[in-house]
């Protein structure tokens, strides 16, 4: 048959140039009866499929080559005959084919019975407390006005069927962790026994059977939390069954039709509120005298205690350029002046940013999602003033910098100084060594004195730190008394 690139130019030529098939036909090299076919048909592609495979020689021979194949099964992996020794198996009885016409036919048999066999399941049953089930799902929702794919944390506790939702921006293991947490702090504790696929996040290689070789940080919240987990077979998503179909129900029931929201948070909690009330509503499978949310408080005795929080966060080592800024997740977060030069640890969590270099936290900022921003936090910055006033006016981390009150007033009278950005510098550069209060306090003074400059700030921080004298008391004698 024609390809569809083809079937298209027959489409366009006819339907859009206006073209006769005659000339389709010259210009084209295709068949008339084929361009009639093409135009008159509508369609856009056109395949050939064999209503019915002839197998002239393995005809007589189905029944006994099915008994060959189901024996052959039934043997354990390792006496099992390969294809060929099956095919010299059935030559023995008198087989006269080829080899190729037995391994098609053991191929489509295998086919058949592997669909049969996938088609039935075995009904599980949980304890009070023995398993959940983990999983994420990919949903679209409108957030402060945009389009955006979201990631969806699904727990499910296996005898209640109780379950817990969250959405992500990401489905990184930093927001594994928090997850898990906050879905373990809903329901007041944790299952003994936690089923997984075999995400990255959790599983770093795949042995045979049930053995897999788990990531150090994953097996540290499960420790964290008395959680054994236990991986299913790859593409054996009916092991955690339970999930797979609470994922189908969350998008039918709360993602259609599409959700607005301003934010995550206000997403979450509105999830939250939602499950809690599909809970109240709906009769549990098994128990169907009492709800999921009745079944689900009965089981919260037997949950292992919450262990509290786990500091979830996933950990990365990254350079300091020399504008004080660490890259991360496709970002730029700024750190105090003293880290440049050498190497810090990023702690990512799900929604901030943690930098330390030496067991010291030397920057901290709430978590960016998007591309190619630059996060700063400006007072990492101000010992570099100290040496560079000149920076102030166009520094990029001061610009829309919010300010406390008080230091505010005094930038916005320096404002027509001529020495006014570096008198501002003075000023700032006295919270390295007074702290933010003291300043704050000493600017304030300043304003309500009505005389606004560097000099009048820093006298008064220096009168803050001078000991006041202690009062002298005196002891008048008893004589002078009556005199």
């Amino acid at each position: 048959m024609k390809g569809v690139d083809t079937i298209a130019r027959v489409r366009r030529a006819y339907f859009v140039q206006g073209k006769s098939i005659k000339q389709i036909e010259r210009e084209l090299h295709v068949a008339r009866n084929t361009v009639r076919k093409i135009t008159r048909s509508g369609e856009t592609h056109f395949s050939y499929e064999r209503e019915k495979q002839p197998l002239p020689r393995i005809g007589p021979w189905p029944a006994e080559l099915n008994r060959l194949l189901l024996a052959n099964e039934g043997k354990a992996a390792r006496e099992r005959l390969t294809l060929i020794r099956v095919f010299e198996e059935l030559a023995g009885l008198g087989y006269e084919g080829s080899y190729d016409a037995v391994r098609r036919y053991a191929r489509s048999w295998s086919q058949d019975r592997s669909a049969n066999v996938a088609s039935a399941f075995v009904p599980l049953s949980f304890a009070p407390g023995e398993a959940y089930q983990f999983d994420w799902s990919h949903e679209i929702v409108l957030l402060n006005g945009t389009t955006v794919t979201i990631k969806v944390a699904h727990v499910r506790l296996c005898h209640s069927r109780m379950m817990f939702v969250r959405a992500y921006p990401r489905e990184t293991q930093e927001m594994v962790f928090d997850a898990h947490d906050r879905a373990f702090a809903f329901f007041k504790g944790a299952c003994t026994r936690g089923i997984y696929d075999n995400m990255k996040t959790a599983v770093e290689t795949i042995f045979v059977g049930k053995e897999r070789a788990y990531n150090r940080r994953f097996l540290q919240m499960c420790g964290h939390h008395l959680v054994d987990p236990v991986a299913c077979t790859p593409a054996s998503g009916w092991e955690k069954g339970q999930v797979e179909n609470q994922v189908g129900l969350v998008r039918e029931r709360f993602f259609t039709p599409r959700l607005r929201f301003r934010s995550y948070d206000e997403l979450n909690a509105w999830l939250l509120d939602k499950t809690i009330a599909y809970a109240r509503a709906h009769r549990h499978p098994e128990f169907r005298d009492r709800t999921i949310w009745e079944v689900f408080e009965a089981e919260r005795p037997s949950l292992v205690t919450y262990a509290g929080a786990f500091d979830g966060f996933h950990a990365v080592t990254a350079s300091v350029s020399k504008t004080c800024l660490v890259r991360f997740d496709n970002n730029r977060y700024s750190v105090a002046a003293h880290a440049v030069g050498r190497p810090v640890e990023i702690r990512a969590y799900a929604d901030c940013i943690e930098l330390r270099q030496d067991g010291l936290v030397v920057g901290e900022h709430a978590r960016s999602f998007g591309r190619d921003q630059t996060i700063y936090d400006p007072w990492h910055y101000v010992p570099v003033l100290a040496r560079k006033p000149g920076a102030w006016r166009n520094g990029a981390p001061f610009k829309d910098w919010v300010m406390p009150a008080s230091i505010e007033k005094i930038r916005r009278r320096l404002r027509s100084a001529d020495d006014g950005d570096r008198q501002m510098v003075s000023i700032l550069t006295a919270v390295l060594s007074d702290g933010l209060p003291a300043v704050e306090t000493a600017c304030a003074e300043a304003v309500r004195e009505g005389v606004c400059s560097a000099d009048i700030v820093l006298n008064i921080l220096a009168r803050q730190r001078e000991p006041r004298s202690p009062a002298t008391i005196l002891n008048t004698p008893q004589a002078l008394m009556r005199l």
